[in-house]
């Protein structure tokens, strides 16, 4: 039998899968505390990970762990150098959450330019005959997203997913990812661009879909939203850090460009300091792009599907972000 620890609560239908399999055993761990999660890890044969932390300290202390299973795409909490030396494997749910995170980037752009929170504002406080007046200045009537230019940073599953939508409204979509080839994005009928600085003068809306790494870490800084329109938004669903949040609130403050939608943090949840959390031009959710239901289910099915098929030596390759160490 082996024996699965769940960090942090997943979808109750994805633990059927496993719930009344006799060749497994599980234990969902609530409490993620580092010595918390060292004692229970122990002896597990699996690890279901969500948001908790995956230090060094506690890999080396699982005594029977052969494979890593993360609920979503993104992998910065888990210490894969400490795995890769095990040689085992980290899995993603690389199917669960591409369609509601564009989904949630096209209502963070439409937050801006259909300005709905500033006419709800104006209903409810009786200023029907004013709603294009906001503390006294005249704001301008609401924007189209057809005909608007976007640059999508990240040409995955949801970078594909997002253009879709974009193209459906009529957008102008331009594609920065040195990693892809150029026929692979003209093959979607969309634009390679060969340079972030040439990308960001063309867009009206910069949309991240990068993981956060050495080389990505700080990438958005006061050099490069110099270079974008005034008028320009960016939104970050990717993760935090990838944008220096400093820099983004100086620009914003100082009209360099018009708004940011922000998703994640360089420290979650932000520390009340965060000049972003006061600034007028930002919209933030709190790291919940993609959290609808549909995908809550997929993650978690995909999540536990992973190790099944670990143990079923079925396993399909492209899950697995570090192949090399297996």
């Amino acid at each position: 039998m082996f024996h699965i620890g769940i960090v942090e609560s997943i979808h109750q239908n994805a633990i059927k899968i496993i719930e009344n399999n006799d060749n497994y055993s599980f234990e969902i761990i609530q409490d993620i505390e580092e010595n918390n999660l060292i004692n229970k890890l122990k002896k597990c044969d699996a690890i279901a990970l969500r948001t908790a932390k995956l230090t060094e300290k506690i890999i080396n202390n699982c005594e029977k762990l052969k494979i890593v299973s993360r609920h979503g795409v993104g992998y910065d909490n888990v210490d894969i150098h400490s795995l890769n030396k095990k040689g085992i494997p980290l899995t993603i749910t690389i199917h669960a959450n591409a369609i509601t995170v564009a989904e949630h980037v096209i209502a963070m752009m439409f937050y801006f330019n259909k300005k709905l929170h500033d006419f709800d504002k104006s209903v409810r406080e009786d200023r029907w005959d004013q709603l294009r007046i906001i503390d006294r200045k005249i704001i301008t009537i609401n924007s189209e997203l057809f005909n608007k230019n976007i640059l999508i940073l990240g040409f995955g599953r949801i970078g594909k997913e997002l253009s879709k939508r974009c193209k459906a409204f009529g957008m102008k979509v331009f594609v920065y990812d040195p990693y892809i080839d150029k026929q692979a994005i003209e093959d979607y009928s969309l634009k390679k661009i060969n340079t972030i600085e040439e990308g960001i003068a063309l867009a009206d809306y910069l949309s991240i879909h990068i993981p956060l790494s050495s080389e990505t870490k700080n990438l958005i800084d006061n050099k490069i939203l110099g270079k974008m329109k005034k008028n320009a938004f960016i939104i970050n669903t990717a993760r935090g850090g990838i944008i220096n949040e400093n820099d983004l609130n100086e620009a914003l403050s100082n009209d360099v460009i018009a708004g940011a939608g922000i998703d994640v943090f360089s420290e979650e949840p932000p520390n009340v300091d965060n000049p972003l959390l006061k600034n007028p031009k930002v919209v933030l959710t709190p790291h919940t792009a993609a959290l609808t239901e549909e995908c809550w289910l997929r993650m978690g099915q995909e999540t536990i599907r992973n190790i099944v098929d670990f143990f079923d030596n079925n396993l399909n390759k492209k899950v697995i972000v570090n192949r090399n160490a297996i």
